[in-house]
């Protein structure tokens, strides 16, 4: 039978996801050319930053101690960026489908872990990330559709 953890071990556990989602939309941020772009992956850490914020305040609802020198463990490293070359190759719409799939990650993890939560508060802030996830993820759904819509119609008029 699969161990189940305690709610502050998973609130832990997302922490440290919105942790490396903040390291991966900053490092988005230094290497995209466009100054409006750049301005939405920085928007999108700060709110990655605050989903850290509230899942911390959960934990500490729950009675843990949390300071600045916590430190959170227990993700793996899919948001960190270790080849930055990996980037430098990458257009404009691979960055977008590539955060994306982050986004769709996160979700998924949100929505994966609301059936290991025991306490309804817990359950409520979970389910609260995950749509605001989806909201980032239409984000870069809809900038890509934008970039994708626009190449087609200069390609259309050139024929």
């Amino acid at each position: 039978m699969a161990e189940v953890k305690p709610d502050i071990e998973i609130l832990e556990f997302a922490i440290s996801r919105e942790i490396q989602a903040r390291e991966f939309f900053l490092e988005l941020a230094r290497r995209v050319t466009r100054p409006g772009f750049r301005k939405v992956f920085e928007e999108l850490a700060e709110e990655e930053a605050e989903h850290k914020e509230k899942l911390e305040l959960e934990v500490m609802k729950l009675g843990k101690t949390v300071s600045e020198d916590t430190e959170y463990t227990g993700a793996n490293k899919e948001f960190i960026i270790s080849d930055t070359q990996m980037l430098d190759n990458m257009d404009y719409k691979d960055i977008l489908l590539l955060g994306m799939e982050k986004e769709e990650a996160s979700f998924r993890t949100y929505v994966n872990l609301l059936s290991s939560v025991r306490e309804q508060s817990s359950r409520e802030l979970l389910l609260a990330l995950a749509e605001e996830e989806v909201r980032h993820k239409l984000r870069f759904q809809t900038e890509y559709d934008f970039i994708t819509r626009k190449n087609r119609s200069t390609d259309e008029s050139d024929d």
